[in-house]
C-alpha cells in the first residue's frame, strides 16, 4: 500500500483539545435557532452550521497543503451534507466511517427552559444549549477528530471518512440528506468498512432500536345529553373498550422476542395512547366523537410495517360488529335501537420507521466494543425501543451499521438539554482507539 508522503504522524499522538471543542460548538450553538428543523414553521439552514465546520478544517485541506478532502453536497439550496475524508493513499484500502451526525436540530420554547437554548452556556463539566446532545455536540466532536487528523498526520492503512448530515430530524421529507446520497451512491465506497452512526447517547454501544409508528383511532359515536345515556353512543368508552382489546391482541400476537434478550433490550415492543382529545363540549354532554394518538414500539425482530397491518385489521374485527365490545354499565351501548352505530377509524400517522439490530458478530461491533472497554474501563452494550430513522435502510443497502453517542440519552429532545465535555473527550477518545485498531488490523 503506499502511504501518503508526509503522513508520519502517530494515532497516539491525538489529543482532544477542550478550548477548541468548545469554541466550535459555541459557534455551532448560536446559529441553532435556524436549524430547528419543524416545517412548515421552522425549516433548517443546515449551511449555518456546516460553515463552521469548513472555517474549522479549511487549515487541513488539500487545497491549503494538508491531508483532507472537503465537500458540500447539496440537494435543497442551503441544506447541504458535508463530507469529510482523510486518505491514506490507496484508493483500495478499507474505510473506517463516522457518519450520521447532523446540522438540524429540534425546536426550542425559550419560555420552557432555565437558561438561553439559543447560545452555549458553561457550567464547569455541563454544556448546555440546544443540540449539545443531538446532535451538534456530535458535530462539534468528528470536525475536531478531523482536525486532529489533519494536524497529526498519521501513517494509516485506511480511509477515514465522515459525513455530517442534513434533515435527520424530519424524515417525512426526502431527497435532502443521508438518503439522498445513499440514492446517488455517493457513499457506496463505505462500505468496505464499518460505519459508526454517531448520533447516540451514554458512552456505551447501542446494539438495537425500535421500529416505530405513531397511530390515531378516533371514534364516532352519537351526541347527546348526558342525563340520557341510552340514547347516546359515547366515543370516549368505545375508545377505552377497543384499546383494551387491541392491546391484548398486540402482546399476544408480538410479545417479548428470544433475541431481545441478546441484545440487551431494555423493553419488549409496545402499543400505548399518548394523548388523548374531542371536539369539545358541556359537561353534561356526551360527545359525538372522539380520538386517540399514540405510538407502537417494535424491536427490530417484527416488522414495523407488518405490525401497523395488524393493528389495522384488529380495529376492521371490531368495526365488523361493534356490540361484541364490552359496555360500561347496563345503559352504554354501541349500537342504538334507531340503526346508529358506533364506528372507528385506524390511521398511521406519518412514516413508519424501521427498527435495527445492528450486526453483533462483525468486524465493526469487535473494535467498537473494545475501544469503549480500552476508554472507558468498560463496555456495556444496550439497546432500547427508542428509533433512529435511517439506520435501517443504510443496513439493507449493504452498510455495516453501528451506534454510538456520547451526549446524554435523559436530555435528547428535552428541554434544558445538556452534555458533558468528559463525555464527548471519552468519545474522541473511543473514535481515535477505533481508528487506530482498524488501522493495526489491516495487512499491508
Amino acid at each position: 500500500r503506499v502511504l501518503v508522503r508526509g503522513h508520519v504522524g502517530k494515532m497516539d499522538a491525538m489529543a482532544f483539545d477542550k478550548a477548541a471543542y468548545v469554541e466550535l460548538l459555541r459557534k455551532l450553538i448560536s446559529v441553532n435557532k435556524d436549524l430547528q428543523n419543524n416545517p412548515p414553521l421552522n425549516i433548517p439552514k443546515e449551511d449555518l452550521a456546516s460553515a463552521h465546520v469548513f472555517a474549522a478544517l479549511e487549515p487541513y485541506t488539500v487545497a491549503k497543503g494538508g491531508p483532507l478532502l472537503l465537500r458540500r453536497e447539496t440537494f435543497v439550496e442551503g441544506r447541504g451534507n458535508v463530507i469529510i475524508e482523510y486518505p491514506c493513499g490507496d484508493k483500495n484500502a478499507p474505510y473506517v466511517s463516522f457518519v450520521g451526525s447532523h446540522l438540524d436540530v429540534v425546536p426550542a420554547n425559550p419560555d420552557e427552559w432555565d437558561f438561553n437554548p439559543y447560545e452555549l452556556s458553561v457550567d464547569g463539566d455541563m454544556l448546555r444549549g440546544r443540540g449539545v446532545t443531538d446532535c451538534l455536540g456530535h458535530v462539534a466532536l468528528v470536525t475536531e477528530l478531523f482536525r486532529a487528523l489533519g494536524k497529526n498526520k498519521p501513517a494509516l492503512k485506511v480511509n477515514v471518512a465522515a459525513v455530517l448530515i442534513a434533515n435527520e430530524e424530519n424524515s417525512s421529507e426526502q431527497g435532502i440528506g443521508v438518503d439522498e446520497l445513499v440514492r446517488r451512491g455517493m457513499m457506496a465506497h463505505l462500505k468496505s468498512g464499518p460505519v459508526f452512526w454517531v448520533d447516540s447517547a451514554d458512552k456505551q454501544p447501542c446494539l438495537g432500536t425500535a421500529g416505530m409508528v405513531a397511530w390515531q383511532l378516533k371514534a364516532k359515536g352519537k351526541l347527546f345529553h348526558s342525563g340520557l345515556p341510552h340514547q347516546a353512543i359515547n366515543p370516549l368508552e368505545m375508545l377505552m373498550e377497543a384499546l383494551a382489546v387491541i392491546q391484548k391482541r398486540f402482546y399476544e400476537e408480538f410479545p417479548a422476542h428470544p433475541e431481545e434478550e441478546r441484545y440487551r433490550f431494555v423493553t419488549c415492543s409496545s402499543l400505548k395512547p399518548t394523548q388523548w382529545s374531542y371536539p369539545g363540549g358541556g359537561i353534561n354532554q356526551i360527545p359525538g366523537e372522539a380520538t386517540l394518538c399514540g405510538d407502537i414500539r417494535v424491536t427490530p425482530f417484527y416488522s414495523a410495517e407488518k405490525v401497523a397491518a395488524r393493528v389495522k385489521q384488529y380495529v376492521e374485527d371490531i368495526n365488523a360488529d361493534v356490540t361484541k365490545l364490552p359496555s360500561r354499565g347496563p345503559v352504554s351501548k354501541y349500537a342504538l335501537d334507531d340503526g346508529v352505530k358506533g364506528s372507528l377509524e385506524f390511521t398511521v400517522m406519518g412514516e413508519v420507521v424501521s427498527g435495527i439490530a445492528c450486526n453483533i458478530d462483525s468486524a465493526g461491533n469487535k473494535v467498537l466494543c473494545e475501544a469503549t472497554e480500552e476508554v472507558l474501563g468498560e463496555c456495556k452494550p444496550y439497546s432500547l425501543t427508542g428509533s433512529l430513522p435511517l439506520v435501517k435502510e443504510l443496513q439493507d443497502a449493504g452498510f455495516d451499521i453501528q451506534i454510538c453517542g456520547y451526549g446524554l440519552m435523559k436530555t435528547y429532545h428535552a428541554k434544558n438539554e445538556y452534555g458533558l465535555l468528559s463525555d464527548f473527550e471519552s468519545g474522541f477518545k473511543i473514535m481515535s482507539t477505533i481508528i487506530d485498531k482498524m488501522n493495526k488490523n489491516t495487512k499491508a
